[in-house]
C-alpha cells in the first residue's frame, strides 16, 4: 500500500502551486468580459467566487490531511461515495483542470498575438492557438524532467507574479475615479450571480494542490496552511486589483478589453507599465499551465491505481518517479481543448465543471465524518462542520442553474460518458465499497463486516506520519478484542480471560485464572481511572498474548476503584521482559492521548478498537 511517488513539496511548493493555479486569465483577462456582463458589481462577483471557495478549501484541506493521496478530489469522492461517484469525479477532475490550464495557455498566446496587431481575425486565432499548443508541450517537457524542478520553477515564477501586481495595485491606487463606479447594480443581481460563477475558474485552482498530496513533505501540516495561505494572498491580489481596474479605465474600455490590466497600465504608466503587466500576465498564464498539468495528471494516475481506467495510466518513470503516460495523455487532452473550444465556452465550461466537484467535495466530507471510522484521522479539521458544507451546496446548486445551457449540457453530456464507462469498464472489474454503503450498512445492520477503507486508512494515517508498523502494532492487529455489555465482577472477568487464552499461554484456564487473582490480589492492575492492565509473567519461551476489552457498563474491581471501561490483558514469558515492558509504556502513552477514551467508547467494531489503538500517536522509538 505504499507511496512510489517521491515527497519533494513543502509549504513554499504548496503555496506556489496553489497560488499560481488561481492567478492567471482570471486575472489579467476575465475582468473585461465580466465587466460587459455584471458592470461595476463584477467586484461583488469575485468576491462572491472567492467565498464560495472557501467551505471547498476547508474539506480538501480536512481530507488531504487524512488522506494524502494523488488524485485529490477523485480520491476523496471514489473512497466516500463510491466507485460510480468516483469515476464521474475523476474524469470531471481531470478535464476540468485540463480546461483551466488550457485556459491559461490560450492566454500566452493571445499575449503573442498582440505582437502582430496588422494580423486578420482568423490569422490571429491560428498564432494564438499555435503558440498555446506548443506551450503545452513545453510545459509536458518541464514535468517530464522531474517534480523539484517543476516546483522550484513554479516558486520563482509566483514570486515575480506577485510583486508585479502589488506594484499594479499601490500605483493604480493613486488615479481611480470614483464616478466609474456609478450604476454599480445596474444590471441586476442575476447578472451578478452568473459572473460570479463564470469567474469561479479562477478560483478554483486553490484546491488542485491536493491532487498532489502523496508528493507533499509533512502533508498534515504543509497542505492546508498553504492552501490558506494562497487564498488569503491570492483574494486580496484580485479585489484590489478589480478594483483599481475598474476605477482607471472607462467603461467601454473595459467592456472591450481581453488584457485589461496591460490596458490600465498603459493608460496610467506609460509603455513601462504596460510591458511590466505583460510580463506579469505572461507570468501568470505560465504558472497556471503548469501547475494545473501538474496537478491534472495526477487524475488518471490515482483512478488507474484503482482500476477505474487501464493500467497504462500509472505507469511513472524508474529514476524521477513522474507518472510519464498520465502526463502526455493529460497533454494531448489539453492541446485538443486548445484548437476546439471558443474562449467564453471554455471558461464557463471549466467552472461548471469545478463548481459541481467542490459540491461533490463538501458531500464527501459529510459522508467520511458520519462514518466514523476510527482510522480516519484528519490533522486538519474543516471548521463550521457540518452547516458550512450545507450552506456551500446549496450555494453550488444554486450557481450551477445560472451558468448557462451550453456549459451545463457539455457537463451533463461528459457525465454521461462517464457513467457509459463505467458500465462497460468499471463496474466489472471493481466492487468496492465508499463510506456511504458502509453508512447505510451501519444505519440499518449492527452486523457488519470491516470496510476495506478502514484498513486503507490505517496505512495512509501511518505514512504521513512516517510511521511503519512494528512489532505492537502486530500485536494489536492479531490479538482477541472482549466488548462486554453488561457489568461485570472482576472474578467473571479472570475467569472469562483464562477460558480463551489458556490454550495460547499453554496453561490450564483454572491455573491460569488463579494466576490472575493472585496477581490482583498482591498488587492492583488497575492503573488509573477507567483503566487496567492485569499482566503476568507465563512458562515457556518467545510467547507473548495480548487481549483488549471494552466495558460498557464497568468491570468493577474493588470499592476503592471506579468501574474500569478498558482492559489491556498482556501474558509474556521471561524472555519477553523487554517487550512487555515496551507494550506498558505504549498501552500508557496512547491512552492519554487526546479524546482517545471517548474514541474507545464510539467505536461500533473490534477492527475499529485495532484502528484506534494503531492510529493514535505513541513514542515509536
Amino acid at each position: 500500500m505504499g507511496s512510489n511517488l517521491q515527497k519533494h513539496i513543502g509549504m513554499p511548493g504548496v503555496f506556489s502551486i496553489a497560488a499560481g493555479a488561481m492567478i492567471s486569465s482570471g486575472l489579467f483577462v476575465l475582468p473585461g468580459l465580466a465587466f460587459a456582463k455584471a458592470g461595476p458589481a463584477m467586484i461583488l462577483s469575485y468576491t462572491l467566487a472567492g467565498l464560495m471557495i472557501i467551505p471547498a478549501m476547508l474539506a480538501q484541506s480536512e481530507m488531504a490531511t487524512a488522506m494524502p493521496r494523488s488524485g485529490g478530489t477523485y480520491f476523496f469522492v471514489e473512497r466516500s461515495l463510491g466507485p460510480l461517484a468516483g469515476t464521474l469525479a475523476g474524469l470531471l477532475n481531470w478535464f476540468s483542470v485540463a480546461l483551466k490550464a488550457a485556459f491559461a495557455l490560450v492566454g500566452i498566446g493571445a499575449a503573442v498575438a498582440v505582437l502582430f496587431p496588422d494580423l486578420s481575425p482568423f490569422h490571429q486565432q491560428v498564432v494564438i492557438r499555435s503558440v498555446a499548443a506548443a506551450g503545452c508541450v513545453f510545459f509536458t517537457v518541464i514535468n517530464l524532467v522531474g517534480v523539484h524542478e517543476s516546483v522550484r520553477f513554479q516558486n520563482i515564477l509566483v514570486a515575480i507574479l506577485i510583486v508585479i501586481v502589488i506594484i499594479y495595485i499601490l500605483l493604480g491606487a493613486e488615479h481611480i475615479r470614483v464616478e466609474r463606479f456609478g450604476g454599480f447594480m445596474d444590471k441586476g443581481f442575476s447578472s451578478m450571480l452568473g459572473v460570479a460563477g463564470m469567474v469561479f475558474v479562477s478560483y478554483g485552482g486553490l484546491t488542485k494542490v491536493a491532487g498532489v498530496a502523496e508528493e507533499v513533505k509533512n502533508p498534515g501540516r504543509n497542505l492546508p496552511w498553504g492552501m490558506i495561505l494562497a487564498f488569503i494572498v491570492v483574494n486580496i491580489l484580485y479585489i484590489a486589483s478589480i478594483w483599481v481596474t475598474v476605477g482607471i479605465l472607462e467603461p467601454t474600455e473595459l467592456a472591450d478589453s481581453y488584457a485589461p490590466l496591460a490596458l490600465g497600465a498603459a493608460r496610467n504608466f506609460g509603455s513601462v507599465g504596460k510591458w511590466l503587466l505583460e510580463i506579469g500576465a505572461m507570468a501568470a498564464f505560465i504558472t497556471t499551465a503548469n501547475a494545473g498539468l501538474f496537478a491534472s495528471s495526477r487524475s488518471p494516475l490515482a483512478m488507474s491505481r484503482d482500476g477505474l481506467v487501464p493500467e497504462w495510466f500509472s505507469r511513472t518513470t524508474p529514476e524521477t518517479g513522474i507518472p510519464r503516460n498520465s502526463l502526455l495523455a493529460t497533454s494531448g487532452i489539453m492541446i485538443a481543448l486548445i484548437v476546439t473550444l471558443d474562449l467564453e465556452n471554455l471558461v464557463k465550461t471549466a467552472s461548471t465543471m469545478m463548481i459541481l466537484m467542490f459540491l461533490f467535495v463538501n458531500v464527501a466530507l459529510i459522508i467520511m465524518r458520519q462514518s466514523r471510522f476510527q482510522s480516519y484521522r484528519p490533522v486538519f479539521r474543516a471548521p463550521g462542520y457540518p452547516y458550512m458544507q450545507i450552506v456551500a451546496i446549496i450555494t453550488y446548486a444554486f450557481v450551477l442553474v445560472e451558468m448557462g445551457k451550453v456549459p451545463l449540457l457539455l457537463t451533463l453530456g461528459f457525465a454521461l460518458v462517464a457513467c457509459v464507462w463505467y458500465i462497460g469498464y468499471v463496474h466489472r472489474r471493481v466492487d468496492r465499497e465508499g463510506a456511504l454503503a458502509h453508512l447505510v450498512k451501519q444505519t440499518f445492520s449492527q452486523d457488519m463486516r470491516r470496510a476495506n477503507l478502514e484498513e486503507e486508512l490505517v496505512w495512509m494515517a501511518l505514512e504521513r506520519n512516517n510511521n511503519a508498523m512494528d512489532r505492537f502494532d502486530g500485536l494489536v492487529r492479531d490479538c482477541l478484542v472482549f466488548d462486554l455489555e453488561k457489568k461485570t465482577s472482576a472474578e467473571d472477568f479472570f475467569a472469562l480471560m483464562a477460558g480463551n487464552l489458556s490454550e495460547a499461554a499453554g496453561l490450564d484456564k483454572q491455573k491460569l485464572n488463579e494466576m490472575f487473582i493472585e496477581r490482583e490480589r498482591n498488587s492492583s492492575t488497575v492503573m488509573e481511572q477507567g483503566l487496567a492492565i492485569p499482566h503476568l509473567l507465563v512458562p515457556g519461551e518467545k510467547k507473548f498474548i495480548m487481549a483488549m476489552v471494552r466495558a460498557r457498563e464497568g468491570i468493577f474491581f474493588d470499592e476503592i476503584h471506579s468501574p474500569v471501561t478498558m482492559a489491556f490483558v498482556l501474558l509474556g514469558t521471561e524472555d519477553e521482559r523487554n517487550f512487555h515492558l515496551k507494550c506498558l509504556m505504549n498501552i500508557a502513552h496512547i491512552v492519554q492521548e487526546p479524546e482517545f477514551r471517548e474514541r474507545w467508547n464510539e467505536a461500533n467494531s473490534d477492527s475499529q478498537l485495532r484502528d484506534l489503538v494503531i492510529i493514535t500517536r505513541r513514542n515509536r522509538k
